[in-house]
């Protein structure tokens, strides 16, 4: 049984932990439904492929709290160096590599390499040792806790179902009310069961 996008990201939040969670693209316009909290980060750049370096960054910062960051193919495809820079770093972050073989929010172009990119050979080749691959949502509902927990980094590939006719998504909130608000739980280590109020 294949997953839709919301399925995938339903099994992270119950999995999540009191972890930060970093979210681009598509996945801005789902999560929120699922966690609004100041541990939640909405990373909606002009450019695309840089939300695992955000992660490495906060891992590194707050090493005694992990990041998922999650990450669409084409946002990977747009920065193939940063599974070898987390490599690099034993941190806890958890790459989740959301793969629908498509640019959902600028209009449902097929990604390039859709169907042959090896995600998973590229994790292990730049160094990752934790590499899962899950194409169901049974699977994935199996091994979530596995994946989302332990040493890092860890890539997790999902096959999930593309959608066609996106619009682009919206973070919840401006930038820099995410960036005060997450600071401020990161210093206070708030908990993600106790959001803020919008």
């Amino acid at each position: 049984m294949s997953m839709s996008h919301r399925e995938a990201l339903e099994v992270i939040a119950r999995h999540r932990r009191d972890c930060v969670v970093v979210s681009t693209m598509t996945s801005v316009g789902i999560w929120p439904d699922l966690s609004d909290t100041p541990l939640d980060f909405a990373y909606m750049p002009s450019s695309m492929g840089q939300a695992p370096g955000i992660g490495l960054g906060l891992a590194l910062a707050c090493p005694d709290r992990g990041v998922i960051v999650l990450n669409g193919d084409g946002c990977t495809l747009m920065n193939l160096g940063s599974p070898v820079t987390l490599a690099a770093h034993p941190a806890a972050v958890y790459l989740l590599i959301l793969d629908n073989s498509l640019y959902e929010v600028t209009g449902g172009q097929p990604v390039v390499g859709a169907g042959k990119t090896d995600f998973a050979l590229i994790a292990r080749g730049a160094g990752i040792e934790r590499v899962y691959r899950f194409m169901s949502l049974a699977e994935w509902s199996e091994g979530a806790a596995e994946a989302l927990s332990g040493t890092g980094p860890v890539v997790v590939w999902l096959s999930i179902e593309g959608r066609f006719g996106q619009k682009t998504p919206r973070p919840p909130r401006p930038m820099a009310e995410q960036i005060g608000r997450l600071r401020e739980a990161l210093m206070h280590a708030a908990s993600p069961a106790d959001p803020i109020p919008r």
